[in-house]
């Protein structure tokens, strides 16, 4: 398991929903694919819009950008 797996499973333990919407946007940076990318960041972009934190617009763009959003 990676150092970023763990990090994101500690997170979900936690209940930090703030440390989710990054965690998955840096998984969704570090995606091999855009499918992969694309399924991290429609994680991230929920935590988001459940917190309104700061990244939720970015999240969006993104996702609307590659066909995932409307």
């Amino acid at each position: 398991m990676s150092d970023l797996e763990q990090r994101i499973l500690d997170a979900h333990e936690a209940g930090d929903k703030s440390a989710l919407v990054t965690l998955y946007a840096e998984a969704s940076q570090q995606a091999s694919d855009l499918d992969a990318a694309c399924f991290f960041a429609v994680y991230a972009h929920t935590f988001a819009l459940e917190i309104e934190h700061p990244l939720r617009a970015e999240l969006h763009a993104f996702l609307k950008q590659h066909g995932r959003e409307v």
